[in-house]
């Protein structure tokens, strides 16, 4: 351990891992924002904490399995001329997962759903939240940490870097999700965002890599836009 310590390509291997781990907990963030923002804020604020300590328990364990977890990328299946992994398969169905959710939210939100009905099943629709934020929790952990086996080798390392990604991920999640449920406007970007991210998923699963800088790119650039928007409509209220 000391010897990590004053290893100078260990805290550059951490920092590195830790930024990444953190870009790729944006799509938890965004997920966790929209489902919770469907139940009262008491129970959201739970379930958001309960998301997250669930991301960084699933990460920790994956990480522990590694050999189990290297394993996942050997094909199981071949459909056409191509070899499809266990974790291929979990990327498409979280994808398709992903993919499904953010359009029936889409529809719900355009339709206007009664939210007094939603109101009066609380305490399913809670566990229903809790459900749904177990499954993105596994898929997004499992892309996670197959990332972080590549960029590091030392396990210790990769620990110290998903804690400190979930950590800022629990600090960033409530600003975001107060933001998201106060302007429904950007509620329906996030579900656009969810849906490019299932893609994304769904032909990672397929072996066709999208860049995910192209992605990200197209989020910040969209969400500063969707800001530049709430700001002119708060000083269009304020000049009346």
């Amino acid at each position: 351990m000391m010897a990590l310590l004053t290893n100078p390509e260990a805290w550059a291997a951490l920092l590195t891992l830790t930024v990444l781990e953190i870009v790729l907990g944006i799509d938890n963030v965004i997920f966790l924002s929209v489902i919770v923002s469907r139940i009262p804020e008491a129970q959201a604020t739970r379930a958001r904490q309960i998301g997250l300590a669930l991301a960084l328990v699933f990460r920790i364990l994956l990480l522990c399995l590694l050999v189990w977890l290297i394993g996942l990328t050997q094909t199981i299946l071949r459909l056409g001329g191509m070899g499809l992994s266990w974790r291929d398969l979990i990327l498409i169905g979280g994808g398709l997962f992903l993919i499904a959710k953010a359009t029936h939210e889409i529809h719900g939100e355009v339709e206007a759903r009664d939210r007094a009905s939603a109101n009066a099943r609380a305490g399913h629709a809670f566990l229903w939240v809790i459900a749904q934020i177990i499954v993105v929790d596994i898929v997004f952990s499992l892309d996670s940490i197959i990332t972080a086996i590549g960029m590091a080798q030392d396990l210790a390392i990769m620990i110290a870097a998903v804690v400190i990604a979930c950590l800022i991920m629990y600090l960033s999640s409530g600003p975001v999700a107060r933001f998201v449920a106060a302007h429904p406007t950007t509620k329906m970007l996030a579900l656009a965002f969810l849906v490019l991210i299932g893609v994304a998923l769904v032909a990672d699963g397929f072996q066709f890599h999208i860049p995910r800088g192209y992605i990200y790119f197209a989020i910040a650039f969209s969400a500063v836009v969707e800001v530049f928007n709430v700001l002119a409509g708060r000083n269009r209220k304020q000049g009346r």
